[in-house]
This record gives C-alpha cells, sequence and structure tokens, in this order.
C-alpha cells in the first residue's frame, strides 16, 4: 500500500482499493463532485459515482466521520479523510455489490492515512502549478506588450513580477533540443543571477526567449554563450543591443541568429549588423506606412465584441511574424484568426496570401513602431493625395538601394541564371509564395533538395527562411528594389 502511495499515488490507491472491493473506488468534495474515480468495470462506473455522491452529501449533512448505506444490490462505505487546515478534506468512498468482501472495512482504514497524505502532497502540487502557470503568462504577457511597443503598461504588469525590466537590453532565443524546457529556464536564470526576464516562447514549445540587460563588461552579456557551453543540447541565438522600445526588433535579430547556430560548432551565434528598412525609409516611408495603414487605423467595430483597430493591428502583426503559429501567440481559435485576416484584407484591400502584400504590410508596421522616425509637418506633407508615396517610389529612394544591394550581397554576383544560382533559388522561392512545392517544381528539383538550397542561404545570410519570423519579407523587398533601380 505504501509502495503505491509512492510510485503512483492516489490513483494507484484508488486502483488497489476498487481491485479489492471489486468495484468502484474514489475521492469526493463534500458537495458530491469526483475528484478521483476508478472502477474495477466499466459498467459499474455511472452506478457507483451516483451512490458514492450521494453517500457523502449524505456524510457531510451528518458531519460524521464515516458513513455507510444499502441501495438495491450495492453497499457504500465512505470515509472523511484528514487534511492539512487550508485545505478541503475528501471523502473516500468504495462502492460494491453485497457481500463486500470480508475485512474491506479495516482494508478501507488501512488506506484512509496514504490516501490523505497523497492527496495532500497532490493539492500542494497542483496550487505549485497554478501558480507557475499564472507566473508564465504572466510573464508572456509582458512580453506580448514589449512587442507590440506598450511600454507603460509593460512596466506596469512587471511590477509584480521579478526582476524589473532592464534597458538596454540584448535578447536570446534559446532551442532546448533534448532537456526539458523548464530545466534550461533554471539554468538560465542561475547564471544570470535572476537578473535576466526568462518567458517560454508560446509560438515554439522548445524556445525559451531571455531579455537581459544590455551592459558593456556585465557578465550578463555571456549569458547567451554560457547557456551554449552549459547545456550541452542547446542552441542559442543572440541580438545586438537595443533599447526596450525595440524588444521586437532584438527578437527577430535573435531567431535569425538562432538559424545561423544551428549550423556552428559552438551552438550559438550573434546577429550580424545589418540596418533597419524601416528606418532606411525615413520620412516618406513614414507618409507611406500610415496611408497604408489609414483603413485598417480607422476602423471601428460594428459590435462590442468584435475587434477594434489595435486588435486588427495586432493580430495582423503576429500573423505575419509568426504565420499559422500567431493562434498560439494570441491565443484564439484558427478560426477566429481566419475571420480577422479576411477583415483585415477587405479594409485594405489586399491579398494577405501574396508574398508582396504581406512585404509591404511588415514593412508599414515596422514603420509604424519606429517612433524615432522622422515624420513631415503637415506643411511639409501637404494635403493632397498625390504628396504620399508609392511602395515602389519608397523602394527607389538612394537609401533604399543601398540597403537592397547590402541585403542580397552575401550570395555573390548573379549568376548565369541556372536553378542552383543562389539567386534564382530565393526569386522562385518568392515568385512562388515562399512554398517549397511549386518552388522545387519550376526548379526542377525535390521538395528536399530545395529545402536543403534554403537552408544552406540561411547561414550565408545569416537570416531565418523557412522558419517564422523570416527574412522573406525584406528579401522580396530587396530585391524589388534592385528591379526598380534597373541594370547596375
Amino acid at each position: 500500500m505504501h509502495g503505491l502511495a509512492r510510485s503512483g499515488g492516489s490513483q494507484e490507491l484508488l486502483r488497489w482499493v476498487s481491485g479489492r472491493a471489486d468495484g468502484w473506488a474514489g475521492l469526493l468534495d463534500g458537495d458530491g463532485t469526483v475528484l478521483h474515480g476508478v472502477a474495477r468495470a466499466p459498467e459499474s462506473s455511472v452506478v457507483g459515482a451516483a451512490l458514492a455522491a450521494e453517500g457523502a452529501r449524505e456524510l457531510t449533512a451528518l458531519g460524521a466521520r464515516s458513513f455507510s448505506f444499502d441501495e438495491d444490490t450495492h453497499t457504500a462505505l465512505l470515509y472523511s479523510l484528514d487534511a492539512p487546515p487550508d485545505v478541503p478534506a475528501p471523502v473516500l468512498a468504495v462502492v460494491g455489490r453485497r457481500p463486500l468482501p470480508e475485512g474491506l472495512a479495516t482494508l478501507l482504514a488501512d488506506a484512509a492515512l496514504p490516501l490523505a497524505l497523497c492527496w495532500a502532497a497532490e493539492t500542494v502540487e497542483r496550487k505549485r502549478r497554478r501558480v507557475d502557470l499564472a507566473e508564465s503568462r504572466g510573464r508572456e504577457a509582458v512580453l506580448h506588450l514589449l512587442m507590440t511597443g506598450q511600454l507603460s503598461i509593460a512596466h506596469q504588469v512587471a511590477g509584480a513580477l521579478k526582476p524589473s525590466l532592464p534597458d538596454p537590453v540584448r535578447v536570446c532565443v534559446v532551442e532546448c533540443a533534448g532537456r526539458d524546457r523548464d530545466e534550461v529556464a533554471r539554468i538560465c536564470a542561475d547564471l544570470s543571477g535572476g537578473r535576466s526576464w526568462i518567458v517560454r516562447c508560446p509560438v515554439y514549445a522548445r524556445h525559451l526567449i531571455l531579455i537581459v540587460p544590455a551592459r558593456p563588461g556585465h557578465s550578463d552579456g555571456r549569458l547567451g554563450p554560457q547557456v551554449a557551453s552549459v547545456v550541452d543540447d542547446c542552441v542559442v541565438g543572440i541580438s545586438e543591443d537595443v533599447t526596450l522600445a525595440d524588444t521586437a526588433t532584438a527578437y527577430r535579430q535573435a531567431f535569425h541568429a538562432l538559424a545561423v547556430a544551428r549550423g556552428l560548432p559552438e551552438r550559438h551565434a550573434h546577429f550580424g549588423s545589418a540596418p533597419e528598412l524601416a528606418l532606411v525609409t525615413g520620412a516618406e516611408g513614414a507618409r507611406w506606412a500610415d496611408a497604408l495603414l489609414a483603413p485598417l487605423l480607422a476602423h471601428l467595430p460594428r459590435r462590442g465584441q468584435d475587434p477594434g483597430s489595435q486588435e486588427l493591428a495586432a493580430t495582423l502583426a503576429s500573423w505575419l511574424a509568426f504565420s499559422s503559429h500567431a493562434t498560439e501567440h494570441l491565443k484564439i481559435h484558427r478560426n477566429t484568426l481566419a475571420a480577422r485576416l479576411r477583415l483585415i484584407g477587405e479594409l485594405l484591400g489586399m491579398d494577405l496570401h501574396k508574398v508582396a502584400d504581406q512585404s509591404a504590410l511588415d514593412l508599414a508596421l515596422r514603420v509604424r513602431a519606429t517612433p524615432a522616425l522622422p515624420r513631415p509637418t503637415p506643411r511639409q506633407a501637404g494635403t493632397g493625395a498625390e504628396s504620399v508615396r508609392s511602395l515602389d517610389e519608397i523602394l527607389r529612394l538612394p537609401a533604399v538601394r543601398a540597403w537592397a544591394a547590402q541585403q542580397v550581397q552575401p550570395l555573390g554576383a548573379p549568376g548565369t541564371g541556372g536553378s542552383a544560382d543562389p539567386h534564382t533559388t530565393l526569386r522562385t522561392w518568392l515568385d512562388h509564395e515562399a512554398q517549397l512545392g511549386p518552388a522545387a517544381e519550376a526548379l526542377r528539383i525535390s521538395v528536399p533538395g530545395a529545402r536543403k538550397r534554403l537552408t544552406r542561404l540561411e547561414t550565408v545570410l545569416q537570416r531565418s527562411l523557412l522558419r517564422t519570423p523570416s527574412a522573406r519579407y525584406d528579401l522580396w523587398l530587396a530585391f524589388r528594389a534592385l528591379d526598380l533601380a534597373g541594370p547596375g
């Protein structure tokens, strides 16, 4: 009996008791709610639970420690178990056909103590898990607020948790290949001395997101490499140092660095320095983004339960970053996500399944999320709709052309146009809406072959391509800018 309590807890003890009684055994609340129930035979489950619930209510009403009664061909035996002061005492109930096995009442009295101890321990463990889940969801909420630029609310929510949010920060994405993610989180907390924010990624079940204080010369700056050296089956991507307001940018950088780190023996990589296109577009890009997103940001829901403009914008940003995984990120049903995306497409007059439109919207949202970007005054902007440039006009700006050339520079000069040319591979993949199947068919290679080529190009570009967040939007914009610039 005590061996069962140590190895299997209350559930195994109840299973053993139900076998000895050749009937139903369970634990119930005082109001008759079944907490755990085990039946020797499936057909006795309904009858046993019903009689046990009736007996538990009677026992509670009488204020008794034990109670028994007969009904038709069955007998029910009930015992009120001991419990700590802050834990409601459960009722042990056994229901079997008459006559009950000899000595069953004595057996139940002996089982009461280990069952009570198991139940108390399991109750404490359930409470601990609820507390851990609440803290995890709180940290996830703070991360979501940081990703959407709501710093003041993020600080308010983070005030109830520890540590305080650092600023400036560095973001690390840790991919736990073999070990339990909770165990790796504890290791990261120990290595950082409790100074880093550790969030279990709501999208990727094997990822941890670390928001690390970015202080020159501080030990936290080495946290990513330290984690990779201590945990032998993890991979770490590390962002540049950014302000707390740019946490979303730092996360994308760390995610891209993770794609590079997977192919390195040291299993960690820093994001390669690259200019942010949202900054390169300047004031003209800010005005273009405002005009493109205006129908979405001005949307007023027809009903109180319908999503407003901010919720739709957050949905769009999450979907562009995580694709179908946005359901996990936003904690919504896939049908809800699909309905919101249809509404967004209608409001903006764009096809959200086209990489071209996705790239434009991703850039517009990034520009909108860049508060330092200069915006022209009304006098400079003019009042006519013609004063707002189109996306192609933005991509023709000299600074954008220089940015585009830098994006594709690691690919080398364009080759002969054959399918093995990295430029051809990437352009074909983007022309086929970043879908491996159609791209592989157009390149006349297998799908695994196309995947291998893109995986190799992730290392060359130091960006993630196949997993979201993906560099596909920047690459589409870069190729478009170079095409508009013409030869040379």
